[in-house]
């Protein structure tokens, strides 16, 4: 059984925060246009996330490992600021201490 389901067969509510936050992610990547040095580091990243979370709950460290090579592949692009928060705080809800805004 996947690990996404849990509670006699629903899928856990974090797994999908972190797949649409992931998905919504990847959309606003391909829709930005710029030039990003690290865009295809970011866009690797986020497709071993989303296989993650379709296998299920990933490891926390495993997350925030991930978190740390897009937010540095992405840089300080405002554009994408909020969607790039959005993943951050799913993968908050996986537990752990939470993640520095800094």
């Amino acid at each position: 059984m996947s690990a996404a389901l849990y509670d006699g067969g629903s899928v856990d509510p974090r797994v999908e925060a972190l797949r649409a936050s992931v998905a919504r992610l990847t959309r606003e990547l391909a829709g930005y246009r710029a030039e990003l040095p690290d865009r295809g580091i970011a866009e690797q990243e986020l497709v071993v996330l989303a296989a993650e979370t379709a296998a299920g709950a990933p490891e926390n460290e495993r997350l925030r490992r991930s978190l740390l090579v897009i937010a540095g592949a992405l840089g300080s692009v405002s554009a994408l600021g909020s969607a790039l928060t959005e993943v951050r705080r799913a993968i908050e809800l996986f537990g752990g201490p939470p993640l520095s805004d800094d």
